[in-house]
């Protein structure tokens, strides 16, 4: 989605801090559309401005309503977020699938996140303006979110989903060494560590199987197996000169 299709309003806003909060994260994901509908007449406050540092420009340029109608007046699909699930029981998105929505089928749509204030949320009579709603699933004691923070959470999952240039993707799995790779690397090891007498030689595989515990989780690839066996070698090598420095000056 294209942060200029996508405005984010603020219903009846109490706290001067919360608003320059919501300004910081709005610029923190590249939106920069607000709108206030009714908000406490100190949201321009020294307060405010402290808590949006560079972002109090979007609080300067923001639109102020009287009423939530007015304020989606130009909009054509409105999500409200909200914990009142009743008649809206069926229609909730999380927020990861309101951004799939907003990418399928709101690309070039004028759009709105609203949200509500901070101790109660949106009435009924705002939710019927909006045609989606989107819960954050938040655990029952203590469902309810900072407004800044409630919408990092749905800017993440718009932002996340929304451009074209960038593919997010897990890392690729990694190629696992096969099995004889991991014997003979286990081999190695059981040589060297004998040699160097860090194993018990009466029940060397004790401890080896500590090693096999250890890098069984891990996974390793081959390449570090290479690594292991490599420092495995070194290990022989420093072995065999202190061998060899220790006959010279005690033969």
């Amino acid at each position: 989605m294209k942060p200029e299709n996508l405005v984010i309003i603020l219903v009846k806003p109490q706290g001067p801090i919360n608003i320059g909060s919501v300004c910081r994260t709005m610029m923190n994901f590249g939106f920069r559309q607000l709108r206030l509908v009714n908000p406490t007449k100190h949201y321009k406050s020294l307060l405010a401005k402290k808590m949006a540092l560079s972002a109090f420009t979007l609080l300067e340029n923001a639109l102020i309503f009287d009423d939530l109608q007015s304020a989606l007046s130009d909009i054509q699909i409105a999500f409200g977020t909200t914990r009142r699930f009743g008649k809206y029981r069926n229609n909730f998105f999380t927020p990861s699938s309101a951004a799939e929505k907003f990418r399928e089928t709101y690309q070039e749509v004028s759009c709105a996140l609203v949200l509500g204030p901070e101790d109660t949320g949106l009435e009924t009579k705002d939710l019927d303006l909006c045609q989606h709603f989107i819960t954050i699933p938040t655990h029952d004691a203590y469902p309810s979110m900072n407004l800044s923070h409630a919408l990092a959470v749905l800017l993440y999952e718009v932002s996340l989903k929304s451009d074209p240039e960038k593919e997010f993707t897990a890392p690729s799995p990694k190629k696992l060494a096969v099995g004889d790779e991991i014997e003979h690397m286990f081999a190695h090891m059981k040589k060297s560590l004998l040699n160097i007498d860090f194993l018990d030689k009466q029940n060397p595989d004790h401890l080896l199987r500590a090693f096999r515990r250890i890098f069984g989780a891990a996974g390793l690839t081959s390449r570090d197996v290479l690594i292991i066996r490599g420092m495995m070698s070194r290990i022989d090598w420093t072995e065999n000169q202190r061998r060899k420095y220790t006959d010279v000056h005690h033969g």
